[in-house]
């Protein structure tokens, strides 16, 4: 074989994922850019040819999207809503995950299996779920308002917990499966107890999973619009922009404005590459402090 063909053998195995990349990735996104620095300007009356024609605008629609208030009390929402999750999420999944990886734990299979299985669930399924079994004449608790102003960001994190657990669980109990046993039987041999044992040695040896998943979490969470989307008919404390994104699809269906979606959708993903970076330069400043 000719060594010019052996060097493109290479690039020809990656073609299909560089026309996937291509298709499905880089033109929405250059789409997207397109219509955010566009708008639809109407003369006269807008009736007859040529009377509603596209102008370019520049950055006008990324500021009008940087200056709504709606958009910014959306983000506020979900802000308390994805610090509730992830904080519940990933502390009951480090918590299955260090508990199903004990010596002594029992019917560790069917747990994992019971703990996994919500995720298997859509989404759109489990809020349907546990909507019905937050109104009042369905569900089996009485005396308490679950889809209230104050509850409702309660319940519908809890939909996200309920879902989302069984992931983090299975990633971080994977990863504790890795970690050589005679490890754990140096530490008995010492006179560790379990609980030393997972606070000194597992947990340390986890931090790049719990790192991964939590950026994962950070990612769905700023994005949540399921949950909201799915348990609005079923109360009127949930706005058509109680999201980032849920704003995003009343510009574009219900208003028609595709161009400040398209703008919108621009700040929702910056924001959210600015949190998750964010958190991934705060957790490597620490890790080289400590260093």
């Amino acid at each position: 074989m000719k060594r010019s063909e052996s060097r493109a053998w290479p690039y020809l195995l990656l073609t299909p994922a560089i026309v996937l990349f291509t298709l499905f990735l880089a033109v929405p996104i250059g789409y997207t850019v397109y219509l955010a620095m566009r708008r639809t300007r109407v003369s006269g009356l807008g009736l007859g040819r040529g009377a509603r024609r596209e102008v370019f605008v520049g950055f006008d629609n990324l500021s009008a999207a940087l200056s709504d208030g709606e958009l910014w009390a959306g983000w506020l929402r979900v802000l308390g809503y994805g610090a509730l999750v992830l904080v519940v999420m990933l502390g009951l999944a480090l918590l299955f995950a260090l508990l199903l990886d004990t010596a002594r734990v029992r019917l560790a299979r069917f747990s994992r299996i019971a703990i996994f299985l919500p995720y298997a669930v859509p989404s759109v399924a489990a809020t349907l779920l546990w909507g019905f079994l937050y109104l009042p004449s369905l569900s089996p608790i009485s005396g308490v308002e679950f889809l209230g102003a104050t509850t409702v960001v309660f319940s519908m994190a809890n939909v996200a917990v309920w879902g989302g657990t069984g992931f983090n669980m299975l990633v971080l109990y994977t990863t504790l499966r890795a970690i050589p046993r005679d490890l754990y039987e140096a530490a008995r041999l010492d006179g560790a107890s379990e609980p030393q044992i997972a606070l000194r040695i597992k947990i340390p040896i986890l931090t790049p999973a719990i790192i991964l998943t939590t950026v994962f979490s950070i990612i769905a969470t700023v994005q949540v619009f399921t949950e909201p989307t799915t348990l609005r008919p079923l109360t009127n404390t949930i706005s058509s922009t109680w999201s980032p994104l849920m704003k995003v699809y009343r510009d574009a269906f219900v208003t028609g404005d595709l161009y400040s979606a398209a703008a919108t959708s621009i700040v929702i993903a910056a924001i959210s590459l600015v949190l998750s970076f964010g958190f991934l330069r705060v957790v490597r400043d620490r890790a080289f402090g400590e260093g």
